[in-house]
């Protein structure tokens, strides 16, 4: 490494907490190639009881201060929709999103009610406690304590059994039999762990590390996940560790009060006064001699070693195969380093109406939907795409420039490989000229269209370079340029919808932002608030008697009566 180097630079900061943050963001900004880089950056989802009148069971990424439930997290999302599939086939609770402090009995039930999977509480006459029963049993299974739930299943289905009612006894059956599938995938438990736990254990494969992280939660293992990890080098067992912790530990919102490892990670005492610090809490990381501590680590070994023999080739074919499109695209090209991080830009108008533009992020041929960037256009009238992409590019780099001279790290301060425009010779030097301004070297080339508005190929300084539909650079390409089609026309749909019905009651006296968004969030459309009557629009919150007699005489030219 050491003959390799050209330039040396260092950065100084407060403490040793603050260089393991800089140090993981450099990593996954930069891509050093003598650095362990972690490949995966998964966020665990949730499973939320809502706390609202008749509550609901929902899949959830974020934990919000809105006196809701949260179970999790569950580090697959299979494990998340298995259970809430289960919970809704054996319980008839509501899916809506109506506020049923207001609307209740205001709205006719919907198709689940009709075929039994919802007991329609918008109608008013659902028995509230009976209704909270089964989320408190959905409740109590959640936490572990699902005997009752099976108790009730068993019971229904002997009934059912009783009145002869076979079908209906089969059904219960094969609810009790899944129920009881979940339950074993909880099963493995220590009862001398009461708390929440991590327990991470690594396999080495030929050029790459996998780490299998176990998640304990109230004593029980509650699921599993495998993290590969590239590894250029013989680097200890210590070293990968360390890495590992803290990038990983540095994105997820859920950090448990022990981590269980089978290798005492570098710099042990500082990362754990950096997870501390990121808990709000006192973390130990814990490498254990004897006891069942340790047999859990060599459980995690062990399912490290058989999901790198099992995984380890099929996952590494996959990159393998995005990354030699990527060197056919650099060789077409004639790139001075393969593209491993490139974006993309769109721009969406209706005759000029609402133009915005759209930045996708692509990294090793992935999409990683978390870079993605939406603007509105602020400085161009009418329909001018390519003052609009301009516009765009412009405000992603300066602010990307920005973040850089402050050590700030999000999706702009990390610069591509590779521009991709998804217009011909106009957009790239519309890019080309945006880049020169502001001293910035990146390769920009763009989409060539036949008359069906077909792409046919690639153009890159000057030269076009046709595409066969059949080709993996095609396939490639293609993906990129409808992704940002498809985010870019989302995002304009979305300004077009709030601008319509905005323009609708924007000159009604008394009616200003606040009540536009609890007007249409209570009604839904523009046409049931001009069928409202006064008393209707009246209950509307933030509304009063005055704002719903001006909605009401603006639709209707006059209050009668």
């Amino acid at each position: 490494m050491v003959s390799h180097i050209a330039d040396f630079e260092y950065i100084i900061v407060e403490n040793e907490i603050e260089s393991l943050i800089l140090e993981s963001n450099l990593i996954k900004d930069n891509l050093p190639k003598y650095n362990i880089l972690l490949r995966d950056d998964k966020q665990y989802p949730y499973i939320k009881i809502t706390n609202e009148k008749y509550p609901r069971v929902l899949k959830t990424r974020k934990i919000l201060k809105d006196h809701a439930k949260y179970f999790g997290p569950y580090p697959a999302i299979t494990a998340v929709n298995d259970t809430i599939d289960l919970i809704n086939r054996t319980y008839p609770l509501r899916t809506c999103s109506l506020n049923l402090k207001k609307d209740i009995g205001k709205y006719r039930p919907c198709l689940n009610y009709f075929i039994g999977k919802c007991l329609a509480p918008c109608k008013g006459d659902v028995d509230e406690s009976k209704y909270n029963d089964m989320v408190n049993e959905i409740f109590n299974f959640l936490e572990g304590k699902d005997e009752k739930m099976l108790l009730s299943l068993k019971e229904k289905m002997m009934e059912a059994s009783s009145k002869l009612e076979f079908e209906k006894a089969a059904l219960y059956r094969d609810d009790i039999q899944s129920l009881e599938i979940l339950k074993e995938k909880q099963i493995i438990s220590n009862t001398n762990i009461s708390e929440n736990q991590d327990i991470i254990g690594l396999a080495r494969g030929i050029d790459e590390v996998l780490i299998q992280v176990f998640f304990v939660r109230e004593g029980k293992i509650i699921g599993r996940e495998h993290y590969f990890m590239k590894d250029y080098f013989e680097n200890k067992n210590s070293e990968i560790m360390s890495a590992f912790i803290k990038q990983f530990y540095a994105g997820v919102s859920f950090i448990p009060k022990e981590l269980i490892v089978e290798s005492e990670p570098e710099d042990k005492k500082v990362l754990e006064e950096f997870l501390s610090v990121k808990r709000g809490y006192h973390v130990d990381i814990v490498i254990p001699q004897r006891g069942n501590k340790l047999k859990l680590v060599k459980l995690v070994k062990q399912n490290a070693l058989e999901m790198i023999n099992k995984y380890a080739d099929k996952y590494k074919r996959k990159i393998e195969d995005n990354m030699r499109t990527l060197e056919e695209v650099r060789t077409l090209l004639s790139l001075d380093r393969i593209p491993h991080r490139v974006e993309a830009y769109d721009i969406s108008n209706t005759y000029g109406i609402e133009s915005v533009g759209s930045m996708v992020v692509f990294e090793e041929g992935v999409a990683k939907k978390s870079d993605y960037r939406k603007f509105k256009i602020r400085t161009v009238e009418g329909p001018n795409d390519y003052a609009s992409m301009k516009e765009v590019l412009y405000r992603r780099f300066v602010r990307g420039i920005e973040e850089k001279n402050t050590n700030k790290k999000s999706s702009f301060s990390k610069f591509p490989d590779l521009i991709m425009m998804d217009g011909g010779k106009g957009q790239v030097n519309i890019a080309l000229k945006v880049l020169q301004e502001l001293n910035i070297k990146i390769p920009v080339c763009g989409l060539v269209k036949d008359d069906f508005h077909t792409t046919r190929g690639i153009i890159y300084e000057n030269k076009e370079f046709s595409l066969k539909i059949n080709s993996n650079i095609y396939r490639m390409v293609y993906k990129i340029q409808e992704e940002a089609h498809r985010f870019a026309i989302n995002y304009h749909r979305s300004l077009r919808e709030k601008d319509i019905f905005i323009s609708e009651l924007d000159n009604i006296k008394n009616i200003g932002k606040t009540r536009k968004q609890n007007l249409m969030k209570h009604f839904k459309s523009i046409k049931k608030i001009k069928e409202a009557t006064i008393e209707d629009l009246e209950i509307v919150e933030s509304m009063n008697r005055s704002a719903a007699e001006s909605i009401y005489e603006h639709f209707h030219g006059g209050i009668n009566g």
